[in-house]
């Protein structure tokens, strides 16, 4: 069942289109003193804020699995992803997994422990918690990382040549 009512969908700003969800989002998390590559979004078809409540939503056309290749976690997102948006810190997340070990766990929360400690803190609805380093979901870092791995696949290719 979504989240988004009708009474949500009436006070919010609605953007369609991929391009324009994902930098809506960044935008978003930017704001909110979040790094922007913390929530990658793919194939998006909707997204939305209300700015009174901080709630924020954006909707895919499926699915979608994405590693955070600097810390090597895999991370899940549902066709439906909502959560309210505070300073440093995002709370009440439906629709995010991060696989830990051989399980699914699903993610509540999302914070910055102490900027000056370079920490980001995902929690679950359970209390447990996990903190890695705010770099590691940072664009340019994603970018870097993609760009490295890209420049190694032509080299090996080259080699065989």
């Amino acid at each position: 069942m979504s989240q988004i009512t009708p009474d949500i969908r009436a006070k919010a700003e609605i953007h369609h289109g991929h391009e324009v969800c994902q930098e809506r989002f960044k935008v978003f998390l930017g704001a909110a003193g979040l790094p922007t590559g913390l929530i990658p979004i793919k194939e998006a078809e909707e997204c939305g804020y209300v700015e009174e409540t901080g709630f924020v939503w954006f909707i895919q056309k499926k699915k979608t699995q994405h590693k955070f290749e600097s810390i090597g976690k895999l991370v899940s997102f549902a066709a439906e992803v909502t959560a309210y948006v505070e300073p440093n810190r995002i709370k009440k997340l439906t629709g995010v997994k991060a696989k830990e070990l051989l399980i699914w766990v699903t993610l509540a929360e999302m914070s910055l422990d102490d900027p000056s400690t370079g920490k980001i803190i995902f929690k679950t609805p359970s209390g447990l918690f996990r903190s890695y380093p705010v770099s590691a979901f940072e664009e340019n870092e994603v970018k870097e990382i993609k760009e490295a791995r890209e420049a190694k696949e032509a080299n090996l290719s080259c080699s065989r040549c």
